[in-house]
């Protein structure tokens, strides 16, 4: 009698592929990436989508994405119409990925009928990566983590 040993990953078989495709372009319509909105922001002019940080004042004056708007989750729905154009796409970020203050505030846009995509990685990722941000202090840019994007490449080739 031959026993088959099943490993964790396998476990549960994959999705068929076309499911699989279904499954993820649905996440690409709801998600993004940092290297994708820096690439969108530095093409320069317009990029079509407003970016939201959705922290507190103290986050972002700790540290922010030039160019994005500040509203916190709490007052998506006090301030969303007074910031926002709800024919413009938007972008939310929080922290980073141990923070769901984005999925919140996209939550709350989308039920206000923006459309509207989480940024994954958020703030934590966007500096991770190298990339410029603000604070009241003025902009700074850190060296990029070699554990989160290339070491001396423009993007990774994702």
């Amino acid at each position: 009698m031959t026993t088959i040993t099943v490993n964790p990953v396998l476990r549960v078989a994959p999705a068929a592929p076309a499911e699989a495709a279904i499954h993820f372009r649905a996440g690409l319509a709801f998600h993004t990436d940092v290297s994708d909105v820096a690439a969108a922001l530095a093409a320069g002019g317009d990029p079509g989508f407003a970016l939201v940080d959705s922290r507190s004042i103290e986050a972002w004056d700790q540290g922010h994405i030039p160019g994005a708007v500040h509203l916190p989750t709490a007052l998506v729905r006090e301030q969303a119409a007074q910031l926002l154009d709800r024919s413009v796409p938007v972008v939310t970020y929080c922290w980073g990925p141990g923070c769901n203050g984005a999925a919140r505030a996209a939550l709350a846009l989308a039920e206000l009928g923006y459309q509207v995509k989480e940024m994954l990685g958020g703030f934590e990722y966007w500096a991770r990566e190298g990339f410029e941000f603000e604070t009241w202090q003025g902009r700074e840019r850190r060296a990029p983590d070699p554990l989160t994007a290339p070491a001396g490449a423009g993007d990774c080739g994702c």
